[in-house]
């Protein structure tokens, strides 16, 4: 079992401020999302401004994209993202029109989805997903649950890269312990953290103290 990356949500409602932190933490996260708020606001220039900054790294554009994929995840491309996201109520033609202009694409699990859609896009070749709790859920009081643990499982089992996301923290890792989870991606908990740097390193060790090097 591979150790878990590190991915930071960087949902700003400004460029200037994304990057005032991001350069703080971006050499100590394995990935940097540029978040869907952040590109609402920010468009391309907010792919172009990551890519100059961490050449190396993996660069996730959080485009939830339901419609257009080709368009969509070439613009991505085109300004420096290895992967983007579309949401799962996108149809399969989306995915894979998006799935030809861009490294990789992640489905985004929210709301009413189903297994049969899962392994539909499996087939498809679309081999990450992204399991949610979404923000306006946790505000509403859902917590992580036995429920959301056995989708994951069960998403593994039946082939994806699953990234989770919603509400983590450095506490909330070990429910996930034992499960084949191929990245964590955090926003609030480093972002808004006293010491951002400190909180990615309080991630990164608890990562490497459950699941090894």
């Amino acid at each position: 079992m591979a150790k878990p990356n590190l991915q930071i949500a960087c949902d700003y409602n400004d460029l200037p401020s994304a990057l005032a932190d991001l350069k703080n933490v971006g050499d100590a996260v394995d990935i940097i999302e540029a978040g869907t708020i952040l590109l609402l606001q920010g468009g391309q220039e907010v792919i172009k401004s990551f890519r100059a900054l961490y050449p190396d790294k993996i660069i996730v554009a959080d485009t939830k994209c339901a419609d257009a994929g080709g368009t969509v995840a070439k613009n991505s491309a085109d300004a420096g993202a290895d992967w983007m996201t579309c949401i799962c109520s996108a149809t399969i033609e989306t995915m894979k029109a998006a799935a030809k202009k861009v490294g990789e694409i992640q489905v985004e699990l929210y709301g009413d989805w189903t297994f049969e859609q899962a392994q539909q896009w499996l087939d498809a070749g679309i081999s990450q997903a992204i399991y949610h709790q979404s923000r306006d859920a946790l505000l509403a009081g859902e917590t992580w649950g036995q429920k959301d643990l056995d989708k994951v499982k069960k998403l593994v089992d039946i082939g994806f890269r699953v990234s989770v996301t919603g509400g983590l923290n450095v506490e909330t890792l070990k429910l996930f312990e034992g499960i084949d989870v191929f990245t964590f991606i955090a926003g609030r908990a480093i972002t808004q953290a006293p010491d951002p740097l400190k909180a990615v390193n309080a991630f990164q060790a608890e990562i490497v103290r459950l699941w090894g090097k």
